[in-house]
């Protein structure tokens, strides 16, 4: 089980989302809590820049693809989305699945990523991967280069360890 932590994460993105007219690049997150996420994208999608998925966007962070428009969000072939149920801690400190949780990542998403997981046996404890040509044909791929503002893994980790707020993320398969 790992902790994470997505308060720096959404300060990052929230900082790289000021400025106008630029891409913002997804790699290498793990996601996070739901609703620093939904909170995280809410303030990307109001300012109106483009998100380019250039490789893994796990968990709570595949809470873009409901959050920004279609038409703001455009794949590279590296992009690689992973989904799974929600969890939660029971009082033993456990992680657990929540179905409460996993009903807000479902009501979330749109119409053909719910379609395709749905094909695919829906969100459960098993993370499941959405990429390639399946990918592409629900979004499109990124025509221009991608921009050079982007929120670098290593310092998100970095700033994930400094912080005292922590959340679980699933098992890795």
């Amino acid at each position: 089980m790992k902790f994470r932590s997505a308060t720096t994460a959404a300060m990052l993105w929230l900082g790289v989302a000021t400025a106008a007219h630029a891409d913002i690049r997804i790699y290498q997150d793990a996601g996070g809590r739901i609703d620093y996420y939904l909170d995280m994208f809410a303030r990307v999608r109001d300012s109106g820049e483009r998100v380019v998925i250039d490789g893994t966007c796990k968990s709570a962070c595949t809470l873009v693809l409901g959050a920004v428009p279609r038409d703001r969000i455009c794949v590279t072939a590296r992009a690689n989305l992973g989904f799974h149920a929600a969890y939660v801690f029971d009082p033993w400190g456990r992680a657990v699945m929540s179905p409460k949780d996993t009903a807000v990542l479902w009501a979330n998403y749109p119409p053909p990523i719910r379609n395709w997981l749905t094909r695919h046996g829906g969100l459960t404890v098993r993370m499941i991967y959405l990429s390639g040509p399946a990918l592409m044909s629900m979004y499109p791929p990124c025509a221009a280069p991608v921009g050079d503002r982007h929120v670098a893994h290593s310092q998100i980790e970095a700033e994930r360890a400094a912080t005292t707020m922590s959340i679980v993320a699933p098992p890795e398969e």
